[in-house]
């Protein structure tokens, strides 16, 4: 039986100001030696903690194939803490925080090493007061997951007790195609419910992606025009100015489609085409995404609606950098695709004949994520050719990342005698209006999973709606071969450029 969820007595669920606090509870890290446990997950919980919404016994245990003991693990958080926290270093916080830091060493396939866990996990319930309430955070290769689940389950630590809870957390990729992802999906369901199942995409955490919908449905402006009578395109951007550096046995045979446009963009699209929920509660959100994604339709020529690139050698902030196949760890054959771009129809009376642009790539001209809805032309302008020579569509640009805001383009009279029309941009920053400053997105979402509140994380069935559009993208490019090569520092390959063109249109150079 699913325990009740826990009821925060200082949280107010009518008032949505009031600060959401966890109730007792810790948090298991698996794969506390890489990247996004030091750079993300370790110094969100001090942030949390720093920032009053941990409770005073809230534990961590780590667990890795190291010989270490509590105080080594508890120095390698202090380390993490003090190099990546968005918030000030205060003692007494991490004085508080390091008491209820645990280490237990050990392999995935170790039986005594997840007995001990057990122990460790039981031993806090009494000297913490975590009250059996414990998230497990998979922060290892997808690989893995199906193992550390099974041992969870063997060794009694995934299921809770009456009133208390258990609850898992995974990080993309969730399966490379279909089929993957349903196998995970039957591994996880075999051990936890799938309101204990919460799928991390960080996009999703960020302050600009949840704007999205409170430019939408807070504002009159904006949603009357938000259909196929005004809107002509959308472009959703993720580009990346690094290449992939030392992820070469990650990146390798995953691609840029899988790590970015299955999730990231495909949720952030979700966002933008999805219709007003009835309320933003998790199951009306995922309602209204599902809709949208069950909606998707591919063009019938790939070929011609699809791109896909590697970045070859070229310049790159200054310097003149390799291609994809002179990083370390990557095949002389690989046809992994660093760059990829899809042309996707949403069928529903609203975005009928709107196209949906979505990029992705590495080693581009600049870093940047935006969504950018571009508006029709006037049907009329009366204004002779010379003075709208510059004169472009209208567009509303939210910026993910970096600069978080939006931008509105559209034009004016320039000043002067004749009517004369130009392009400017109406700018809202983020930092420049707000004094709070914005939590990192682990942060929001760690405290979402310690609270029980999934609104930001993607259930099973959005994630094979994802694949099921993906999969037949991906089989096409099988059949063709080695990308498209594209020089580093620039805008992707060639392709990508005629396949706005064929239908009249342009990237945006962000």
């Amino acid at each position: 039986m699913t325990p009740p969820p826990y009821v925060n007595p200082l949280r107010d669920p009518a008032d949505r100001r009031l600060p959401r606090i966890a109730g007792p509870c810790g948090l298991v890290l698996f794969g506390v030696t890489g990247d996004l446990s030091r750079k993300k997950v370790m110094p969100a919980i001090y942030d949390l903690a720093n920032r009053g919404l941990l409770p005073p016994g809230f534990s961590l245990v780590g667990f890795a194939r190291r010989d270490w003991a509590d105080q080594d693990f508890a120095q390698i958080v202090h380390d993490s803490v003090k190099e990546h926290a968005r918030t000030e270093f205060r003692e007494e916080v991490w004085r508080q925080l390091a008491e209820g830091i645990r280490f237990v060493p050990g392999a995935f396939d170790d039986d005594q090493a997840f007995a001990q866990l057990r122990r460790t996990i039981e031993e806090l319930d009494e000297l913490r007061g975590t009250e059996g309430n414990h998230a497990f955070y998979l922060a290892i290769p997808p690989g893995a997951f199906g193992q550390v689940v099974g041992q969870l389950d063997e060794h009694g630590l995934a299921r809770a007790s009456d009133g208390s809870w258990r609850r898992v957390v995974i990080e993309k990729p969730f399966g490379h195609d279909l089929a993957s992802a349903q196998e995970l999906d039957r591994v996880l369901a075999g051990v936890f419910s799938e309101d204990s199942v919460f799928r991390i995409d960080h996009y999703l955490g960020k302050e600009t992606v949840q704007n999205i919908l409170a430019i939408r449905f807070a504002n009159e402006m904006f949603e009357p025009l938000w259909n196929a009578n005004y809107v002509d395109h959308v472009q959703i951007t993720m580009a990346e100015d690094v290449g992939i550096g030392g992820r070469a046995g990650y990146y390798d045979g995953i691609g840029a489609a899988r790590d970015v446009i299955q999730n990231h963009l495909l949720q952030l699209m979700a966002l933008v085409a999805m219709e007003e929920p009835t309320s933003f509660d998790a199951e009306s959100l995922r309602i209204e995404k599902q809709k949208v994604l069950s909606s998707v339709t591919l063009p019938r020529r790939l070929d011609l609606t699809t791109a896909r690139g590697q970045y070859a050698a070229g310049w790159a902030g200054g310097q003149k950098v390799g291609g994809f196949h002179d990083e370390d760890g990557v095949a002389a054959d690989s046809t992994t695709e660093t760059y990829a771009a899809v042309t996707l129809h949403v069928a529903t009376r609203r975005w009928a004949g709107v196209p949906f642009y979505l990029r992705t790539g590495k080693r581009l001209g600049r870093r940047v994520t935006e969504v950018a809805v571009v508006f029709k032309r006037a049907p009329h302008q009366p204004f002779s050719e010379n003075s709208t020579e510059e004169l472009t569509q209208n567009a509303l640009v939210i910026r993910v990342q970096p600069d978080e805001g939006m931008t509105v383009r559209f034009g004016s009279k320039v000043p002067g005698t004749q009517m004369e029309i130009r392009d400017v941009n109406m700018d809202f920053v983020y930092g420049g209006t707000f004094t709070e400053s914005s939590p990192e997105a682990y942060e929001r979402l760690i405290l979402d999973v310690l609270l029980g509140d999934p609104p930001l994380f993607p259930r099973s069935e959005e994630v094979e709606l994802s694949w099921k559009i993906l999969d037949p993208i991906l089989e096409a490019w099988a059949k063709k071969g080695t990308p498209e090569p594209y020089a580093s520092g620039g805008w992707g390959p060639e392709s990508a450029d005629k396949m706005l063109a064929r239908d009249g249109r342009t990237w945006r150079r962000p």
